[in-house]
C-alpha cells in the first residue's frame, strides 16, 4: 500500500508538471469541467481531472518537419499532411460548414477537397467504420470546458476506430448578428452551449439582460440568425462563420481568456504502425476502487500520465470508463504498449502525434 500510494503521488506530481517547461496546470475538480467544447454535459465525479498546457514546445505537440522543397510557413502553422498521407482523403467531421470542427479538419488535411460535414459525432465516426471516409474529426477537450463528454461517450462505445492524429485549435469566440444590426439591439444570442459559457463574463457586462439560447453548435447558431434576419437576434460563432452566412461581426474575442484551446482526436479505421508515437491513449473499464492499481501499473511501464477522464460505464454504481492517456517523449514502444494493453481492464484506443495551430 505505502508504494502504490508513493506511485500514485509521483504520477499526479508528473501530471502536474507536465507541458511547457516548469508551467504546471491547475488541478480542476469534474464540478468545474461543466461544459465540453461542443457538448453541454460534465464530468462524473469519481476522478479529479488534470490538463496540462499545451504548446508548441512542449513534448505533447510533436514537431512535423517540412517535405524537402517547402517553403516555410511564416505563421508557424504546422500541417498534419506531413504525418499522413492524406491527398486524396475522405474527412468526416461535425459540421456544419462554418463549425471549428471544420477548421481543424482543414488544417490537418489541407490537400484533400472531401470534407463531409455531418449532423452528430456518431455519424461522423460511423463513416469510418462503414468505410465511407478515411478519417473523422471531433472534438476532445476544451481549455475551458474540459473534456467533451458526449463525444468522448461517442468513441468510447466505438471499437472499430483508432486516434491517429490530434489537433490543438486556438478558439476565437466572435458575436454576429444580422446586416444593420447593433449591440444594443440584441435582446437574444444563439450558440453552442460552449460559446455561451465562454462568453458569460463578457455578456454580463456588454449584454446584461439578454437571453440566450443553445443550438446544435456554434455554426448552426450563425445559420439560424441568418435565416432569421432578425437584428434582435445574435450567435456567437467562429469568425469564419460570419462571411460564411452574410453576417456582420458585432464584437471579437468575447471569451473568457485569450488562452483558450480546443483539441481535437483524428480518427482511422486502422491503427497506425511504429514507436516514435510520443502519445498514446487507452481506455479502461472498472470500478473506481481498481483505477488506482491501474495507475500504478501504467507508470511502471515507463510512460507519463497525461490526462484522465471518466464515464460512467451505465451497468453499475461506482462503476467507469477511464480514458487514460500517456506520453513519452521519446517515443512509446510496442513493449509500453503491449504491457500497458495487457491488463485485464484496458483496451489501446490509439497512438498518435499532435499538432497545434498558432493564433
Amino acid at each position: 500500500m505505502i508504494r502504490k500510494a508513493l506511485v500514485l503521488i509521483l504520477s499526479v506530481a508528473s501530471l502536474a508538471l507536465s507541458g511547457c517547461g516548469q508551467n504546471s496546470a491547475p488541478v480542476s475538480s469534474p464540478a468545474e469541467s461543466t461544459v465540453a467544447a461542443e457538448s453541454p454535459q460534465t464530468e462524473s465525479p469519481a476522478i479529479s481531472e488534470v490538463t496540462p498546457e499545451v504548446t508548441p514546445e512542449s513534448p505533447a505537440t510533436s514537431e512535423v518537419t517540412q517535405a524537402e522543397g517547402t517553403p516555410a510557413n511564416d505563421s508557424k502553422e504546422t500541417s498534419g499532411s506531413a504525418l499522413i498521407n492524406a491527398a486524396d482523403a475522405a474527412v468526416s467531421y461535425l459540421g456544419p460548414a462554418g463549425t471549428y470542427t471544420e477548421e481543424a479538419a482543414q488544417f490537418f488535411f489541407p490537400e484533400t477537397e472531401n470534407m463531409m460535414p455531418k449532423g452528430t459525432v456518431d455519424e461522423a465516426i460511423a463513416d469510418v467504420v462503414e468505410g465511407k471516409a478515411d478519417y473523422a474529426v471531433i472534438p476532445q477537450e476544451n481549455t475551458l470546458g474540459g473534456a467533451v463528454t458526449n463525444y468522448v461517450d461517442a468513441l468510447i462505445k466505438q471499437k472499430d476506430v483508432y486516434v491517429i492524429g490530434e489537433v490543438i485549435l486556438p478558439i476565437s469566440q466572435t458575436l454576429m448578428g444580422v446586416p444593420g444590426a447593433k449591440i444594443e439591439d440584441i435582446k437574444t444570442v444563439c450558440s453552442h452551449a460552449q460559446g455561451i459559457k465562454q462568453s458569460e463574463t463578457w455578456r454580463k457586462e456588454h449584454l446584461p439582460g439578454v437571453a440566450t439560447e443553445e443550438m446544435a453548435s456554434t455554426a448552426a447558431a450563425a445559420e439560424y440568425v441568418a435565416q432569421q434576419q432578425d437584428k434582435s437576434i445574435a450567435a456567437i460563432a467562429a469568425p469564419g462563420a460570419a462571411a460564411l452566412y452574410g453576417l456582420d461581426i458585432l464584437a471579437e474575442n468575447v471569451q473568457i481568456t485569450d488562452a483558450n484551446k480546443t483539441r481535437f482526436y483524428v480518427l482511422a479505421a486502422e491503427e497506425p504502425e511504429g514507436e516514435d508515437f510520443p502519445r498514446a491513449v487507452f481506455v479502461a473499464t472498472c470500478e473506481a476502487n481498481r483505477i488506482d492499481d491501474i495507475i500504478v501499473e501504467i507508470h511502471e511501464s515507463g510512460v507519463e500520465l497525461v490526462t484522465i477522464h471518466d464515464r460512467p460505464e451505465g451497468s453499475a454504481l461506482g462503476s467507469y470508463y477511464y480514458v487514460i492517456e500517456v506520453e513519452s517523449e521519446a517515443g512509446i514502444t510496442q513493449e509500453q504498449i503491449d504491457r500497458i494493453s495487457g491488463i485485464e481492464e484496458v483496451r489501446l484506443v490509439g497512438r498518435f502525434r499532435s499538432v497545434e495551430k498558432m493564433p
